[in-house]
């Protein structure tokens, strides 16, 4: 593209590797532009039209978009306004980039991982049950746990608003009368976690999330953000086909 930024200059500054390991990457047909294999180093690219990838990966290459991880606390409202007054996502990414908005939501009683960016297209598709991203929770709830509860919750049980089954269940730890378990889902309906567990009499005690696709909670501490790393970012788009 005439009058565009050298191709081994945008993927340098993405954060791909140096301009000199960029070059050699090139040259060995692994970056595409648009779908198509480029091996000239002086090729010239858009970075903020054109779509690259790096070993069958895309690169997020527009420098207006950002890409963040909140650990939200107990007690926040997953809005970024509360009329109520309520501690709401705002007071957390204010001052991080202008119109972002959050990627799904938690419930207020419910901790853990919320992604946040103003790339409209990724964030419609993760949130868009069709894509099947899956979320992980942990949840703590009164013990013990059938043997068979796997199976049910896999197979699904019917709630008012139709049926719900989780992709996997995992009893994490058990001890005395409680129980920590894992549960994974791609659907994304009000409390479906806590009612999915309600209803096979497990009242959930505490509940977070620590995965969003391939993007962990970690060590996150509650009220923290971070950005997302290169390689999150492209898992991200790998997840949604972009």
């Amino acid at each position: 593209m005439p009058g565009g930024d050298r191709l081994q200059k945008v993927l340098a500054q993405a954060g791909v590797a140096s301009r000199r390991a960029c070059e050699e990457m090139i040259g060995d047909g692994r970056v595409t532009v648009d779908g198509q294999v480029v091996r000239r180093f002086g090729a010239r690219v858009d970075p903020s039209k054109q779509v690259i990838h790096v070993d069958g990966k895309r690169i997020p290459t527009a420098s207006d978009l950002v890409y963040f991880a909140l650990n939200k606390p107990i007690g926040v409202v997953s809005t970024m306004e509360d009329p109520e007054g309520r501690p709401c996502l705002q007071d957390f990414v204010q001052d991080l980039a202008p119109r972002l908005f959050h990627v799904g939501r938690l419930d207020t009683e419910t901790e853990g991982l919320l992604l946040f960016t103003n790339d409209g297209e990724l964030a419609h598709r993760l949130t868009h049950p069709s894509y099947g991203v899956k979320k992980k929770y942990w949840a703590k709830v009164p013990g013990p746990i059938p043997r068979d509860l796997h199976r049910v919750l896999r197979k699904g049980i019917e709630l008012e608003d139709g049926l719900a089954k989780v992709d996997e269940f995992h009893i994490v730890q058990e001890h005395a009368q409680q129980a920590l378990v894992e549960v994974v889902l791609h659907e994304g309906r009000k409390h479906i976690v806590r009612r999915l567990l309600e209803e096979t009499g497990h009242r959930v005690i505490d509940l977070a999330r620590i995965e969003f696709g391939p993007v962990k909670l970690g060590r996150l501490k509650p009220g923290t953000v971070r950005a997302l790393t290169l390689q999150e970012v492209g898992d991200l788009y790998a997840a949604v086909g972009l």
